[in-house]
């Protein structure tokens, strides 16, 4: 191989390396940053949604709970999905994973969904049997304009 061949041979396999590795860390990153952003809930207004625990999944990256609520007059009862925080984080602030049973009685105010699906971000979750109130964050939320 002449010289100059040689060179250029090793700066294209230094390109393609170098835009490999862009790729792939692109590809790993990006469900990681839009998994992690809350902007699909609108955090200007506030939900309470009273029903049954569904579902109570204790995994990472976030705990996730399934309401089914209780049913409104002339409807049905829907099943929400509220998304909380990390385990871990979780577990800062007193919760754990047998906190939660299929079959208990509560009221989750969440962030709802921007898109009025319905799910939304825990704010706070209250267990109507004990009236322990568990929220998914070290500083408690703020109370609801006008109470």
């Amino acid at each position: 191989m002449r010289d100059h061949d040689h060179h250029r041979h090793h700066a294209t396999a230094r390109s393609s390396l170098v835009l490999g590795l862009a790729a792939g860390a692109a590809v790993l990153a990006g469900p990681a940053l839009a998994h992690h952003s809350f902007a699909m809930f609108d955090t200007t207004r506030t939900l309470d949604i009273t029903g049954t625990v569904q579902d109570f999944q204790w995994s990472n990256p976030h705990a996730v709970i399934w309401v089914v609520a209780d049913p409104r007059p002339g409807a049905g009862s829907d099943t929400w999905t509220i998304e909380l925080t990390s385990p871990g984080n979780l577990t800062r602030v007193g919760w754990n994973r047998h906190i939660l049973k299929e079959g208990d009685k509560v009221t989750a105010e969440i962030n709802p969904l921007r898109d009025g699906q319905h799910g939304g971000a825990l704010r706070k979750v209250t267990i109507t049997a004990t009236g322990q109130v568990l929220t998914s964050s070290l500083t408690p939320p703020p109370a609801k304009p006008g109470i």
